[in-house]
């Protein structure tokens, strides 16, 4: 299938990658090798040597190049050999490897798969939510068999939780909720909220909300091209103003690893002026998070990878639902973006 080349996809976060070391993570069915230079910025290039194509990863780091293991070439982050060991040293004009625009923002490492001079860091969505100077984020990362666009739509239409996290997300108003959605240029916005709702336990806990007290529950969901996403989660008693409320910041970012595997990074950020029990609480639901996800959702949606097999999604001629609106909103963009994207190459 077709990918979006020339936009900001996540690559992992900025703790992944060492200070010294090397880390590969295949993306776009690309594999990619990450390093930090002397100066500690993060270098991409692909993770293939042209001389006998071994794994670059298998290499070593030095300072401000990468040397493969098998015959010692060195590539710097910019592709480009800088070092033959072998005969004169003279470096053969073929010997490059792809490099890649990398930038290390919002806890993240982003990376740009297409056109380099198109590159814009100020296209990057806001997740102001995750700037380390700013809030403590606890993070974590999930593998998913399963189509990228599957776990967009997933995020997109919250419907599913009533039946699939019943005990941890859902309950028997979200099916009933109001629902509406915005688009803004490329910018897809999905908006649910609940009236009168009882929540389940865990939700009553981590929004400081009285257990048992009827509540009005919003879900709003921004989806940013390809695939990155950030939900906001929030509740007051019945009839309070949403500024009453609590409201917590919740990005969902996937990454297509392949056509039909996924990388998917979410977090739970708190305030640096929490101090320890800012991060203690953000580590705490983090992971109270993590086992529907894990446990329930991944299951589902690689079930569906399964029994779509290689078919086109819109091929299969699904049925629409009123709460797939946003989520079919997003794949045309997405689509009328790549189709766009191809016809000027």
């Amino acid at each position: 299938m077709p990918f979006l080349k020339n936009t900001w996809y996540v690559a992992g976060w900025d703790n992944e990658v060492p200070a010294e070391g090397l880390f590969t993570r295949t993306l776009l069915n690309t594999p990619v090798l990450f390093f930090r230079d002397e100066s500690g910025k993060i270098q991409a290039i692909h993770n293939r040597c042209p001389h006998r194509f071994a794994p670059l990863s298998m290499g070593r780091h030095c300072g401000n190049t990468v040397q493969c293991a098998y015959h010692g070439l060195e590539f710097d982050g910019s592709g480009a050999c800088s070092k033959n060991p072998h005969g004169d040293g003279k470096i053969p004009r073929a010997a490059k490897v792809e490099a890649y625009p990398v930038v290390e923002k919002y806890s993240l490492i982003w990376i740009w798969m297409g056109d380099k001079e198109a590159a814009d860091e100020a296209l990057i969505p806001d997740f102001s939510c995750l700037d380390p100077e700013r809030f403590y984020v606890a993070k974590r990362y999930l593998h998913a068999k399963a189509n990228y666009v599957l776990e967009s739509d997933n995020i997109l239409d919250l419907s599913h939780i009533q039946f699939l996290h019943p005990s941890t997300l859902g309950s028997d108003h979200v099916s009933q909720a109001i629902t509406s959605i915005e688009q803004n240029e490329n910018t897809v916005w999905s908006f649910r909220q609940t009236v009168n709702e009882i929540m389940p336990d865990f939700l009553y806990a981590a929004m400081g909300i009285p257990h048992g007290t009827p509540v009005d529950r919003w879900t709003d969901v921004r989806w940013d091209a390809p695939a990155n996403m950030l939900l906001m989660a929030g509740a007051t008693p019945t009839g309070a103003p949403r500024s009453d409320g609590t409201q917590t910041p919740l990005p969902h970012l996937f990454s297509p690893e392949t056509d039909k595997t996924t990388h998917y990074w979410f977090a739970f950020p708190m305030p640096v002026e929490m101090g320890e029990q800012g991060a203690a609480i953000a580590e705490q639901q983090v992971s109270g998070l993590d086992v529907p996800f894990s446990t329930e959702d991944l299951p589902m949606l690689e079930a569906q990878q399964n029994m779509m097999g290689d078919n086109e999604f819109w091929d299969m001629k699904p049925i629409l639902l009123v709460g797939d609106a946003a989520a079919v909103r997003a794949r045309r963009v997405l689509d009328k973006m790549i189709a766009a994207e191809q016809a000027s190459e």
